[in-house]
């Protein structure tokens, strides 16, 4: 998700930030993009430009602000939408790239994330679909698009509005007082040919951004259900928060489908790992894998130990049965770590993870070859799905990517919908995995990509 925050308009821009000061952009060369990335492009140290062509028409264009190099310009020209120019941070300038060139989350940002594709607003980015490479899109329930014309149908006010100069530009900490008028004045500089003001989007309206609907971190912690301490740190970890759609005295507010998003996003990413934990005989949880290793080293050892002491006459004494398996479990433990160590274990966990992805897709081809119907896939085998099984129970906060994997290769490689691969997944595990129903039904909610189940899920 977009969560650059501009500090100014251009004043030949077609979509004007709310509450953000307009400065003149004459000096930009708005309809020669390689002009405008030569700006700053080779320019000297600490300068920067590029341009490059977007994939469905039109372009985009940055610029380290020579007379002012705290800033850059940005510019996306789209061939319906018109033009968006903004003044950013210069430190901003490649993640803005980012988001219009890879992004896919539209052109206009709102509202701490909000999006824009030229047709619906959409919530910010958060929920992984590992199958498209990407985020699901969600769209904002009943969004009414604000235009230029919308606004300037408010009230007047006596405030004189002007136009900022770029060489003593300083971005301000709050949002413009009046600003109704300094959209007035830019309605005004429009040039004859220009988008038509009804078409110029200004912001969003929608029922979910009544801030007194917003929830604070304690909210937040409810909704995703852990305590209030469990959530990222609000300084330290603020880039693993959701976006905020609002900055008060007392800390971060979010609408509330954007915390649920971040709610279930944060149950995918950590879920898998809770589920498929166990407890160790020191008391503490670790993946359901390694407990289960350790605790037949455990018995090995224990029984290997009690044997010897078995063997040995003319003692004065033996230890007990209990001594020998806490001995044992000791003894047992690093070696069970080692085994379950995916870094630089005995088990080369990448490879386990490669020919599982493989083995899968070995069988999804001869389906596609065999049949003329694609929704119609075959079971997995049987030692695959184990092999499935091991893997997971020692790795479980990687289940996500491996079904992620299996999805995105089967769409690219054969073009199956990713659903059909979700529902074979599905139906493979429930048949053959070691793992209960309940647990597995859990689990997939939890791990398989969106795209890959049913929409009520």
């Amino acid at each position: 998700m977009s969560t650059i925050q501009p500090v100014a308009n251009g004043l030949r821009t077609d979509h004007p930030v709310p509450g953000l000061p307009f400065i003149n952009d004459e000096r930009l060369l708005l309809d020669n993009p390689d002009a405008i990335e030569r700006t700053g492009r080779n320019q000297g140290a600490g300068l920067w430009g590029r341009t490059d062509r977007l994939r469905d028409g039109g372009w985009v264009a940055f610029t380290t602000e020579t007379k002012n190099r705290d800033y850059a310009w940005a510019v996306h020209q789209h061939p319906e939408h018109g033009r968006t120019v903004l003044l950013i941070r210069d430190s901003d300038m490649s993640t803005l790239h980012h988001h219009w060139m890879y992004g896919g989350n539209g052109f206009l940002y709102r509202h701490g994330g909000y999006w824009w594709d030229g047709t619906r607003w959409h919530r910010p980015q958060q929920i992984v679909d590992r199958a498209y490479e990407g985020y699901e899109a969600r769209v904002v329930e009943d969004a009414v698009t604000v235009t230029a014309i919308d606004v300037l149908a408010g009230p007047a006010t006596s405030h004189t509005a002007r136009v900022a100069k770029i060489a003593d530009f300083t971005a301000l900490k709050e949002p413009l007082p009046h600003w109704r008028e300094h959209l007035a004045l830019w309605a005004s500089r429009r040039k004859p040919g220009s988008l038509p003001l009804d078409r110029c989007v200004v912001d969003l309206r929608a029922p979910e951004l009544d801030p007194d609907l917003f929830v604070d971190r304690a909210g937040l912690a409810q909704i995703a259900e852990l305590k209030p301490e469990d959530l990222p740190h609000p300084q330290y970890g603020r880039k693993d928060l959701p976006p905020p759609q609002d900055e008060t005295a007392q800390g971060p507010r979010w609408s509330r489908p954007v915390a649920r998003d971040w709610a279930e996003q944060h149950r995918r990413t950590h879920g898998p790992e809770k589920l498929l934990s166990a407890t160790t005989r020191f008391g503490t949880d670790q993946p359901r894998g390694l407990v289960d290793d350790h605790n037949r080293l455990t018995k090995i050892i224990a029984d290997s130990l009690q044997a010897a002491a078995e063997s040995k006459r003319n003692r004065l004494f033996t230890r007990s049965g209990t001594d020998h398996e806490e001995q044992a479990a000791h003894l047992a433990w690093w070696p069970a770590v080692a085994l379950n160590d995916g870094t630089d274990g005995f088990i080369p966990f990448t490879a386990v993870r490669t020919t599982i992805v493989e083995a899968v897709l070995g069988g999804l081809a001869r389906d596609v070859e065999h049949t003329d119907n694609p929704e119609i896939l075959g079971d997995i085998v049987g030692d695959v799905v184990h092999l499935i099984d091991w893997y997971i129970l020692r790795e479980p906060e990687l289940a996500p990517a491996l079904f992620g994997e299996i999805c995105l290769d089967a769409r690219l490689r054969f073009g199956l919908d990713t659903k059909a691969v979700g529902d074979l997944l599905r139906r493979s595990l429930n048949l053959d995995s070691s793992l209960d129903q309940q647990t597995l039904s859990t689990l997939f909610d939890l791990a398989l990509p969106p795209s890959a189940q049913d929409p009520e899920e």
